[in-house]
């Protein structure tokens, strides 16, 4: 019996972290909303605990699976697919570093500069692979390959207030650049090699996250909303309703920890447009934000239901 709670930690998956990334944000979007409409009943703050109490969690499990299962660790970051879900550990951080931003600056900072220089080690390990291996095939290419390099399109949302404004830049031009490269192998590995697998056919939600993330980073770069703000906005729009139009796909898929690919990137795009009706005030948008608010609220307690239920079933963190 000793070696069961072991065994499931050294099966504990560095992809839960993405969990944390769908609670932050829609703490981020429900922040959002609250701010614009005034809204007397506040949401945000729960989610942005309750995320943060998570994280301590999960960064405490892999502190342990790090220290007693080394070589499962190194195997995990050494796969050819897992690996991208590395980064969702830094990821996450910048996250928190702009919810908590509102409450305690410096405490956002200290999450951010941690997030930061985290994320700047694995995007250069990231594309350091690419370049220097021989073990990636095409099969192996996923949207979730875009975690460690365009995930740096984040750090300006908060950099701004953090760091000169080079800095911001600086990580907003490799998030920007490497976005639109791996959105072309992507789409060349979906079109000529077959589907993704079921496992993985959640992570195509993240499509949506560069453009909606990206549009927000530019605005709060530059303060205005121009023609390249509104290419990103729509992009991440048109990517939304092109998977909702699949949504028969999805339904049919047994639940995977990849489900909270899901997540984010309704968040993201729920934050966009309520963005962009602070820019506009068009009410089309605000409608629109609405809906998206709702989806992925419901989204995100449905995935938080079915990860419970699978944590209770043993389905989780076990050997594939």
């Amino acid at each position: 019996m000793s070696d069961a709670p072991a065994s499931r930690l050294s099966q504990f998956p560095v992809a839960w972290f993405a969990m944390i990334m769908g609670l932050t944000g829609l703490a981020l979007a429900w922040a959002k909303a609250e701010e614009l409409l005034a809204l007397r009943v506040l949401v945000s703050p729960w989610l942005t605990g309750l995320a943060s109490v998570l994280f301590l969690v999960l960064a405490g499990f892999y502190a342990a699976k790090l220290l007693r299962h080394r070589d499962m660790a190194m195997r995990e970051w050494n796969h050819p697919i897992k690996t991208s879900f590395v980064p969702t550990v830094s990821i996450a951080l910048v996250l928190l570093a702009i919810a908590w931003l509102p409450y305690s600056a410096p405490y956002s900072k200290l999450l951010w500069l941690c997030g930061l220089t985290l994320h700047l080690l694995l995007t250069l390990r990231a594309i350091t692979r690419w370049m220097h291996q021989s073990t990636f095939e095409i099969v192996h290419l996923n949207p979730a390959w875009f975690i460690p390099v365009v995930g740096n399109i984040l750090i300006p949302i908060a950099g701004v207030e953090h760091a000169p404004d080079q800095l911001s830049w600086f990580f907003f031009s490799i998030g920007i650049v490497f976005w639109p490269l791996l959105l072309t192998i992507i789409f060349y590995r979906v079109i000529f090699h077959g589907s993704l697998p079921e496992r993985l056919l959640p992570t195509l939600f993240i499509l949506i996250a560069p453009p909606a993330v990206g549009f927000v980073a530019y605005l709060r770069l530059t303060g205005e909303l121009d023609a390249f703000a509104l290419v990103l906005y729509h992009i991440a729009l048109f990517f939304t309703l092109l998977l909702f139009a699949q949504l028969r796909w999805f339904l049919r898929i047994r639940f995977f920890l990849s489900w909270w690919a899901y997540s984010f990137p309704l968040a993201a795009i729920t934050i966009a447009t309520l963005t962009l009706f602070e820019h506009t005030a068009d009410i089309v948008f605000l409608r629109l934000s609405g809906v998206l608010l709702g989806i992925a609220s419901v989204v995100i307690a449905g995935l938080l239901a079915r990860t419970a239920l699978a944590v209770a079933r043993r389905e989780i963190c076990v050997e594939e």
